[in-house]
Order: structure tokens, then sequence, then C-alpha cells
């Protein structure tokens, strides 16, 4: 079991730009990785998609009856 003061010193390691940074860089190596085993296996490589599409708002049926 760890103690107080380990608990607290990891959690503000977890917390801090550092370790997002790490965490961010570590994850596109592991994808990196995957794509070029998942390309060797014979798969398709994955095709570019949107992440989100910004849509405007539907007028509310009040307003659309006041025009």
């Amino acid at each position: 079991m760890q103690t107080n003061d380990f608990e607290k010193a990891y959690s503000d390691f977890i917390d801090c730009r550092e370790y997002d940074e790490a965490q961010s860089a570590l994850f596109g190596m592991v994808r990196l990785s995957f794509e070029a085993g998942w390309k060797a296996a014979g798969g398709e490589p994955p095709q570019p998609h949107k992440i989100f599409e910004l849509v405007k708002p539907e007028k509310a049926d009040s307003e659309a009856e006041k025009e």
C-alpha cells in the first residue's frame, strides 16, 4: 500500500502539463505502430474523416412564426 505522500505526488504528476505531453506522444507512437502492423497484415489504411461538423441551430417555432 502506498503512502498518502506518494499518492499526492503521483496525483500532482498526473495533473501536470508534462504528463499530458508525454501521454499524447506515447499515444501517437502506439497508434502509428498499430497502423503499421495493420497495413503489414493486409488491412486497409484508415480513411480521413470529419471529427465534427458545425451546424446552425434551427429557429424556434415562435421565432419562425414572427417572420
